[in-house]
């Protein structure tokens, strides 16, 4: 059976220019676009309840936007000013640009790895008297804390936003030759709005280990995984597996 229909449970690529829409037109595919997972910050009161006090820490890991996002909401809620002496650690060079819609970027000390914990270990090692706050998710990764407490460096994870699941009952009776996840989430996203979702012949494809296992756990067939030696992205693996299919099915 070919697949002429795909759909990515992300948000749609800003701009022009994406791996999907080249995808799309290399291999004659429709890919729509859904986020199956959307965030939302939990409230001041429910943040007390973790006993943390912002300003106890001299410096905060920044491992995403949404973090940066709701430390700030956080700190304005429970009326918190933040210091200028403030240290902030970020995972990316462009989150650490973010960071330029709540402070002055330019007198700030700002730290930034490439793209992983592990890029910026090094950072770390160098401030380990801070005390660092590590704002996340409910469903965060537990790698950050990990290494941090490797490196025996004192930190609090904080848990001020909280991953849900997005309302797609509204493609009820809408079918895909492909389904495309990337996290956990996603498929727990999918059966809260379709218990009784049933793959047949709809191909499954994921991004990552631990979304890998949630797909089999949920008794799903998988199809497609990457990363993978022949594949390091997921519009490679895709199209790689695309092509094989559709020649086939002729």
């Amino acid at each position: 059976m070919k697949v002429k229909t795909i759909l990515v449970s992300q948000p749609k690529p800003e701009g022009d220019k994406s791996p999907y829409f080249d995808l799309a037109k290399k291999c004659n595919v429709k890919i729509d676009f859904r986020p199956f997972i959307k965030v939302e910050g939990i409230s001041a009161q429910d943040f007390r309840k973790q006993k943390i006090n912002i300003l106890d820490h001299t410096a905060v890991i920044m491992t995403s936007r949404n973090a940066v996002d709701h430390y700030f909401r956080m700190c304005q809620e429970m009326r918190v000013t933040v210091p200028e002496t403030m240290k902030y650690f970020c995972i990316s060079e462009s989150t650490a640009y973010y960071l330029q819609k709540y402070v002055l970027y330019r007198k700030r000390k700002i730290f930034h790895g490439k793209q992983t914990v592990t890029d910026l270990l090094d950072v770390l090692k160098k401030h380990k008297l801070e005390n660092f706050l590590v704002p996340c998710s409910d469903i965060a990764k537990e790698e950050v804390v990990e290494k941090l407490e490797s490196l025996k460096i004192k930190h609090t994870k904080a848990i001020m936003f909280k991953t849900v699941a997005s309302d797609l009952s509204d493609l009820a009776n809408v079918n895909y030759d492909m389904l495309v996840f990337f996290s956990p989430a996603g498929i727990k996203s999918l059966f809260k709005n379709f218990p009784k979702f049933k793959q047949n012949k709809t191909r499954i494809a994921c991004f990552g280990p631990t979304t890998a296992k949630a797909v089999e756990e949920a008794g799903l067939r998988l199809d497609v995984h990457a990363p993978n030696p022949k594949a390091p992205s997921m519009t490679m693996a895709l199209e790689q597996y695309i092509v094989a299919a559709n020649k086939a099915a002729k």
